[in-house]
């Protein structure tokens, strides 16, 4: 695997996540911002930020896998969620945890989650982007 999550002595140790990721594989892979649409590019979950989450991470999922990648080969995933308040911690949970059962893998928390004023359509609630690393 061309990723190995560390979390040093001298930061906080977070269970949701490492505060650092190493990335060994030969070939990187960007996945752009991914929102809630479908494969027609129609909104799902339109005012439900679980459901937008879970599609989300589904699209993300599909991107990496087109071009033979997983989300074990992800070093950094990076949320932005409009109006952002700690509150909407459980449903954001709630979407990535659906998604995991889904696609099969570990649920991952992103590293750096980011409160936005809007994205870019109103029905959007949050976008994932992906960096990882293929061996």
């Amino acid at each position: 695997m061309p990723i190995t999550l560390v979390n040093p002595g001298g930061l906080p140790e977070i269970d949701a996540y490492r505060q650092v990721s190493v990335a060994t594989g030969s070939k990187l892979v960007f996945v752009a911002g991914q929102v809630a649409w479908d494969a027609d590019g129609a909104t799902v979950g339109e005012g439900d930020l679980a459901a937008q989450v879970e599609r989300c991470y589904l699209n993300v999922g599909t991107a990496l896998a087109g071009v033979g990648a997983s989300f074990d080969d992800v070093a950094k995933l990076t949320v932005y969620v409009v109006d952002w308040t700690p509150d909407k911690m459980p449903q954001l949970m709630d979407g990535i945890t659906r998604a995991a059962t889904k696609l099969g893998v570990t649920a991952t928390p992103p590293a750096s989650m980011l409160g936005v004023a809007a994205l870019d359509v109103p029905e959007h609630l949050v976008e994932v982007e992906a960096t990882a690393v293929v061996d």
